[in-house]
C-alpha cells in the first residue's frame, strides 16, 4: 500500500490534473509606440478584446480578462474602461486585480450589478484623469441570436474615443458597421472587432474604415478570422495603415 501511495503522489506532482489550481502563465506582452504632441502613447494588445494604454504616468485598461494573463503582474489602472456586460469584457476578478482605491472605472449601466463605477451612456463626454473620453454606440444590425435579438442591442454597449495629446484613439467594442461611424472625425488610431457571428467580417471592417478613414487600423477581437483578407481589401486605401498584431 505504501508503494502505491508514493507512486500516486509522484503522479500528481508530475502530471497535475484538472481541478488543481495552477498559476496562470504571464505571456510576453508586446508594445506599439505612438508619438503624440505630449509624449509617447504605449499600446499593449493583450488579446481578444483587451488592451492596455500607457500615457505619461497614466495606465488605462480596457476590458481586462483573466483568461489572457495574470493581471496581478500588470500595472495598476488609473482608468478602467468596460465596453459592455458580457463575461469576456466584464471580468470582476481582473478588474479587482488591477484596481486601487484611486482607480476610476467607466462602464455601461448593464455592468452595474457586477461592478461599481461611473456610467457613461452613448453620447456622453467626460474628462477623466486629464483625458477626454467619449462614449459612442456599439451594436449589431445584421448579426442576431436564433430568437431574432441582436447579440449586442443598440444602447447597451459603448465604444470609446480617447484623446491622447493630439491623437484620437477609437476602441469600437463589440459592434458592426453602424451609421454613427459617419460622425467619427479625425481618428488617428482605430481598433475594430472582426469575429463572427458577434461583430464584423473583414469586408464589414473594410467598409467601416472607408467611412471615417483612421490613419492606423488595428483589427482586434478577431479570434480565428483570417486577417490577411482585411489587408487585401484595404490594399488601395493608401492613407490607412493596417497593423496586424498577434491577439491570441
Amino acid at each position: 500500500m505504501k508503494i502505491i501511495f508514493i507512486l500516486a503522489i509522484i503522479f500528481v506532482l508530475a502530471f497535475p490534473v484538472a481541478g488543481f489550481s495552477q498559476q496562470k502563465e504571464v505571456k510576453v506582452l508586446k508594445e506599439d509606440i505612438i508619438k503624440t504632441s505630449v509624449g509617447d502613447l504605449k499600446i499593449t494588445l493583450i488579446g481578444h478584446g483587451t488592451l492596455m494604454f500607457g500615457f505619461g504616468d497614466k495606465i488605462i485598461h480596457i476590458d481586462p480578462w483573466s483568461n489572457l494573463t495574470d493581471y496581478s503582474k500588470l500595472p495598476k489602472a488609473d482608468i478602467v474602461l468596460v465596453t459592455h456586460e458580457h463575461q469576456d469584457h466584464l471580468d470582476t476578478s481582473a478588474i479587482k486585480a488591477i484596481s486601487t482605491d484611486k482607480s476610476i472605472i467607466i462602464l455601461t449601466e448593464k455592468c452595474l450589478p457586477k461592478v461599481k463605477g461611473t456610467v457613461m451612456k452613448n453620447g456622453d463626454v467626460k474628462t477623466i484623469a486629464g483625458l477626454k473620453i467619449e462614449a459612442v454606440p456599439a451594436y449589431n444590425i445584421v448579426n442576431k441570436r436564433p430568437d431574432g435579438n441582436p447579440f449586442h442591442p443598440k444602447g447597451d454597449g459603448n465604444g470609446y474615443v480617447i484623446t491622447f495629446g493630439d491623437k484620437k484613439v477609437y476602441v469600437a467594442g463589440d459592434t458592426e458597421k453602424i451609421p454613427e461611424m459617419k460622425a467619427l472625425k479625425n481618428i488617428d488610431i482605430a481598433f475594430l472587432p472582426m469575429n463572427l457571428p458577434y461583430t464584423m467580417t473583414p469586408e464589414m471592417v473594410a467598409d467601416a474604415v472607408k467611412v471615417f478613414k483612421p490613419k492606423i487600423l488595428y483589427p482586434y477581437h478577431f479570434g480565428k478570422t483570417d486577417t490577411s483578407l482585411l489587408t487585401k481589401l484595404l490594399a488601395n486605401e493608401k492613407e490607412i495603415e493596417v497593423r496586424i498584431r498577434d491577439m491570441e
